[in-house]
């Protein structure tokens, strides 16, 4: 019987306590947190709060309402509330974003590539090279002091800005000296306790690294290096070729145990910081660290549809694959931040360090049938096994500086990225009727072995300038913005696959041994059992980005209460993706085309702000921007997405997309903290890039494509209230209630008319658009038309209690189009309920905080499926469980 064992370690939930932070440097917009209640600051300004806005009327002090755009503000307190121990799982609650995967962030429905991430104000890699943008549950909030979402585009910004920004900011210099310790420990109703496949791996794997078990061997490397493919004749000998494949690492990375009792989750966490005062400077610094292990067992279908039976109302999907799987993830997260500030008069130095290593160990059993490469009648057994290792260096040098109307703000930045997936291991068995039992000769349909190595890494470097004087005197205030912003990023990405093969028949016997004993060195040397060189597409590719940006903007205000920003940015972007052929399998191949983008754009910004009442008042925007294809769309190179279990490959003949974006909100401050707001939104989107999947020899692969057309439109509603409860007396005294909710609506539709062509992939052919995106109602992948939000509890005004119950919901998005005609792939998230308990309390004369949280409480499952009239085929389904966790934490 062949086992298998996967690992996965959520983000422990590491709760930060509310600090006075200084304000994010350029090009940020918007505040680094919430401000106190008397202060107002000028989220506009290209420093980000070193300015005064303009008073009219009464003026409620909000953060939000400062703002010259359309934004939403995560400070460290609205973070905490939520309870979540990652910022794509606070995000989820903002209006409009919902996450994907638990991962990545979706604003107003549309897919990450049109959302950017910035760490105060500055660009930052992804270790994941399946896409550009960082996946946001890389920081724990505990590093964070807020996060803020702006909607609207303004030219400070990069004009890569589809539906959105999303800046956070670290901590800076704290007011006061504080250190705090924390840990958690929490369980899993569908994993902690229960039965789970786990595999050996190295001694080290409980920490996120691996202790050399994983090391690529020596015969390898120099194939990889040399480009002398693995194979009989010419390049190597057999004994050669024994020799390379018996240096693998095998029961180590091949052998999956049962678990009958998968352990509890838990974390630890130290967070510190104190200023100094040296004469007329204040000088200080902040750090935190963090470490957690989680474990999650995932347990449900897979399926894949050949095509469908019947004609019109009686037609219906078949399953040609259909299998059964569970697997472990057992994930290890190492986190940390440190961050020396010093600030003298309105001036303001910051030098900010992050890592974060994220590894996520995993094994996986699949038991069912492929109709479309073995037979309906052969019951077949899949086992694989893996460690994906994520580590991000990010480095940042921030100056704020300001004299009387003038303001300079410089900073710079290098980060790397890295992503090691060593041995991923696969293995594949048959039940045979001759033998009773599962067989692997490594030469027949559904019966291989199959070893992968890839890995990734990425530098970035940026650089930016901002300028801002303030004209006093004239008929009304202006104030005057320009800056210049510079990215560089260099990626160099390599995967490399083989296949086990045997030079003659094995014996029966030695077909049914498990993995490790079929591929063990005495089995290599008596029947001739070596690896071979999968001829694929660019094992290796390099690919870089250099944007230089220039702006300019004026801000005035011509009458009491009305606000004009106007601006242009002038942004020049040259995209390189290079495929190399190492083995040169394909030569003369398409496969083998670089990608050259060099394309110039004037992008221009206007938002207008009329504040006609007293608490009233609206917005209008409009601006245009872009979006690039990510590398991993742009490169052809395989690479199998754990997320969706499927072959992924890019396109190189993908191009950029164009974005019109108009917005108008109304909003109404009514009261301290309290506010409604009512947006509606429009964009128009030229070639817009979306994602395909189709089927190729048996095996389910995505890929991407350019549609012709895109228009999304839409509306949202937030509001927030606080009721005063201290009428009640005894314990709700010093209580308030508060409610927060916010909802909504998108439509999309890809549109596609006859004439319309766009490029397939790897080959370049040009082909009807009408070949792949079908004509008529036809939603951008990831949108989904309904996200909502409800928050509401209780909160002590005198201390800490607050007790809160969240949902969450949204409707069904399009995950991938479907291939070949068939329905396209669709992932139902549906509610999800969750309830978070903060208490402080007292001990010895030491601050503590108790949180009990439960995630889930609905127990919706993962869901992703193809419907054809009552049929219905489950692409990838599977039970996420009840979550909770227990945490404490300590001031001293």
């Amino acid at each position: 019987m062949i086992r298998l064992l996967l690992s996965t370690t959520m983000l422990a939930g590491l709760a930060a306590p509310a600090l006075a932070q200084a304000a994010p440097p350029a090009p940020a917009a918007t505040p680094a947190a919430e401000p106190p209640a008397e202060e107002e600051v000028d989220v506009s300004a290209p420093g980000g709060g070193n300015d005064e806005i303009v008073v009219v009327g009464t003026r409620i002090p909000n953060t939000i309402r400062a703002s010259r755009e359309v934004v939403s503000v995560l400070s460290a307190a609205d973070i905490a509330r939520t309870g979540e121990g990652d910022i794509a799982g606070a995000l989820k609650r903002v209006t409009g974003l919902s996450v994907v995967g638990g991962r990545f962030v979706y604003v107003r429905g549309l897919g990450e590539r049109y959302s950017l991430a910035l760490l105060n104000g500055l660009p930052i890699p992804s270790p994941d090279p399946l896409r550009r943008v960082v996946p946001l549950d890389l920081f724990p909030t505990s590093v964070l002091a807020s996060s803020v979402v702006q909607k609207s585009y303004s030219v400070n910004f990069p004009g890569e800005f589809g539906g959105g920004v999303i800046n956070l900011t670290t901590r800076a210099v704290p007011k006061d000296p504080f250190f705090n310790v924390g840990g958690s420990i929490g369980a899993n109703s569908a994993t902690t306790g229960q039965l789970g496949y786990v595999y050996a791996g190295g001694t080290k794997d409980w920490t996120g690294f691996d202790d050399g078990t994983r090391n690529l061997p020596q015969g390898l490397r120099a194939s990889q290096d040399s480009g002398r493919a693995l194979a009989v004749g010419g390049n190597f000998n057999l004994r050669q070729l024994q020799d390379i494949t018996a240096d693998l690492a095998n029961a180590a990375t091949n052998v999956i145990f049962r678990n009958e009792n998968i352990p509890v989750n838990w974390s630890v966490n130290m967070s510190g910081g104190r200023a100094f005062d040296v004469g007329d400077a204040r000088l200080g610094f902040v750090f935190a660290a963090g470490f957690s292990n989680d474990w999650q067992t995932k347990a449900g279908k897979q399926q894949l549809s050949g095509g469908a039976t019947g004609t019109g109302a009686n037609a219906a999907l078949l399953a040609d694959q259909d299998f059964n799987f569970a697997a472990t993830e057992f994930r290890s997260v190492l986190n940390g931040l440190f961050s020396v500030g010093a600030e003298f008069g309105d001036h303001k130095l910051r030098f900010v360090n992050v890592y974060v290593n994220d590894t996520i160990k995993e094994a996986r059993i699949q038991s069912g049938f492929d109709d479309i490469n073995v037979g309906r009648d052969v019951l077949l057994q899949r086992n694989a096994t893996a460690q994906f290792r994520r580590q991000l260096i990010d480095t940042q040098l921030v100056g704020e500086f300001k004299w009387d109307n003038l303001t300079l703000d410089v900073r710079g930045t290098y980060a790397n990225s890295k992503r090691l997936a060593p041995y991923e291991r696969f293995n594949n068995y048959a039940f045979s009727a001759q033998f009773n039992d599962f067989v692997n000769d490594l030469r027949s349909p559904g019966q291989s072995s199959l070893v992968s190595f890839s890995r990734l890494n990425e530098d970035v470097y940026g650089a930016g300038l901002d300028l801002g004087y303030k004209i006093r005197g004239g008929p009304f205030p202006i104030r005057l913005a320009a800056g210049y912003a510079f990215s560089k990023a260099e990626r160099l990405s390599e995967r490399f696959d083989y296949r086990y093969q045997s030079n003659a028949a094995l014996p029966g016997a030695v077909t049914q041994q498990r993995p490790d004993f079929l591929l063990s060195d005495f089995n290599v040397y008596t029947y001739g059992i070596i690896l071979n060189t999968i001829s694929t597409v660019a094992p290796r590719y390099e690919a870089d980005l250099t944007v230089n940006a220039g702006y300019g903007q004026v801000e005035l205000e011509p009458a009491d209460g009305v606000q004009v920003v106007l601006g242009v940015r002038y942004e020049s972007g040259k995209q390189r993706v290079v495929p190399q052929d190492v083995f040169n399998a394909n030569p003369g191949s398409a496969f083998n085309t670089p990608t050259n983008i060099n394309q110039d754009y004037w992008l221009p910004a206007a938002t207008l702000t009329w504040n006609f009442a007293e608490d009233m008042q609206f917005r209008f925007s409009a601006s245009k921007t872009v979006a690039r294809p990510q590398f991993r769309e742009l490169a052809p190179q395989p690479y199998f997405d754990t997320d969706s279990d499927r072959l992924s490959f890019g396109n190189q003949f993908l191009e950029n997309s164009e974005l019109i974006n108009i917005e108008g909100r109304y909003e109404w401050y009514f009261g301290r903290d309290e506010r409604l707001a009512v947006g509606a939104f429009y964009k128009d989107i030229d070639k817009p890039i979306d994602a395909i999947a189709f089927v190729q020899g048996g095996t389910f692969q995505n890929t991407f494509a350019n549609a012709p057309n895109a228009r999304l439109y839409g509306a949202e509603i937030e509001a927030q209230k606080y009721f005063d409860l201290s009428s009640w007396g005894g314990l709700f005294e010093t209580r308030r209630f508060f409610v927060s909710a916010n909802y909504t609506y998108t439509d999309s539709q890809i549109r596609v008319k006859a004439g319309d062509t766009t490029r397939f992939p790897l080959s370049g052919q040009v082909v009807p658009a009408t070949d792949i995106f079908r004509t008529g109602s036809l939603p951008l992948t990831g949108q989904s038309d309904h996200v909502a939000n409800l928050q509401f509890g209780f909160q002590d005004d005198a201390g800490l209690s607050e007790q809160t119950i969240l949902f969450n919901y949204a409707s069904n998005r399009v995950a991938f189009r479907g291939p070949s005609g068939q329905p396209d792939l669709v992932e139902k998230p549906g509610i999800r309920l969750d309830v978070v308990i903060r208490q402080g309390f007292k001990i010895f004369g030491k601050e503590i905080e108790a949180k009990l949280e439960g995630r889930n409480l609905t127990n919706t499952r993962y869901q992703e499926f193809q419907r054809l009239n009552a049929s219905r085929v489950d692409t990838n389904t599977y039970v996420l469980g009840r979550s909770f966790q227990a945490s404490l934490s300590a001031k001293f």
